[in-house]
């Protein structure tokens, strides 16, 4: 993207996602934000440059929203909001050069649909609090872009995977189950289309929300059994949904069925996606060799 060559981009939350966008737009300079010691040291092998935020203010993150010309958000917001807006929205709209916000969210905002199609304009339903939190955090970050005059593109995920986080991986370690709920759909996009939508989004900037997933949604089981064929093995047993043991964030997952309509990234940003199903996604990562491909360690945002 020669028109973007001299990008100075600013991630707060530089996480799985952010990681993968960053290798593929390959900014001129970018800063990325951590919370642990090991990923900033990771980050820095890789050449990126990071600030490792405490809660406390932080005077170089200060200058390097000032100086940006896009931003990522990529962090998880607390009952308390954004962990940066309140903090840096001066320096956001002190930055003479910023022309792009791109803020990741999760389909979960959507709530329970009942298996209906949703799409952008859909009314959010959700319920549980990390979900209104979200929201609330959407809400916060498309007003600042009316503010400033700057265009926040709110980018909504399904389930996200790709090299070392997929279905491949907790089959080979013995995690996966096939839980049966009759009804259950789910939509995931592979880590490297949400990067490329997000490029997409740079070269085109706008103020909207975008569904990031793949085309197809999907029971779980589906997923599961078609990786264990991949890897030649058998499938774990099916498991009803009544009987299986899953964590409080698990089991409120299958609480909510909806099938997400991605037709605005494909007719507004011009996406075509690289794996348009978890078929397509899987089978590349099991061909590649990349499906356990290390990741840097945790503690992203």
């Amino acid at each position: 993207m020669s028109e973007l060559a001299d990008m100075r981009l600013v991630v707060l939350g530089l996480g799985y996602s952010a990681h993968a966008f960053v290798r593929t737009i390959r900014p001129r300079t970018v800063i990325g934000t951590t919370r642990s010691h090991a990923r900033a040291d990771a980050l820095l092998e890789r050449g990126i440059r990071s600030i490792l935020v405490t809660g406390e203010h932080s005077p170089s993150l200060s200058e390097a929203l000032r100086s940006a010309t896009h931003v990522l958000v990529s962090a998880a917001p607390g009952a308390q909001g954004d962990p940066f807006l309140f903090d840096y929205e001066r320096d956001l709209a002190a930055a003479p050069d910023l022309s792009w916000i791109g803020y990741l969210s999760t389909v979960g905002v959507y709530g329970d649909h009942q298996g209906a199609v949703v799409d952008e304009r859909s009314l959010c339903v959700a319920m549980s609090d990390r979900n209104l939190w979200r929201l609330d955090a959407e809400d916060a970050w498309f007003a600042l872009g009316r503010r400033i005059h700057v265009p926040v593109g709110i980018f909504r995920l399904a389930g996200i995977y790709g090299p070392g986080r997929n279905t491949l991986v907790s089959l080979s370690e013995g995690r996966s189950k096939r839980i049966i709920k009759p009804g259950q759909v789910f939509n995931r996009i592979h880590v490297d289309d949400i990067a490329a939508t997000l490029a997409a989004s740079v070269a085109r900037p706008a103020a909207r929300y975008y569904n990031v997933s793949d085309d197809e949604p999907a029971p779980p089981q589906d997923v599961v059994a078609y990786a264990a064929g991949l890897m030649g093995v058998e499938p774990p047993p099916e498991i009803p949904f009544e009987e299986a043991e899953l964590s409080p964030m698990a089991r409120s997952f299958y609480g909510e069925v909806k099938r997400i309509s991605n037709r605005r990234i494909h007719e507004e940003l011009g996406v075509t996606l690289r794996y348009p199903t978890y078929r397509e996604g899987l089978s590349a990562l099991w061909q590649s060799g990349a499906w356990n491909q290390p990741r840097l360690p945790a503690g992203a945002g």
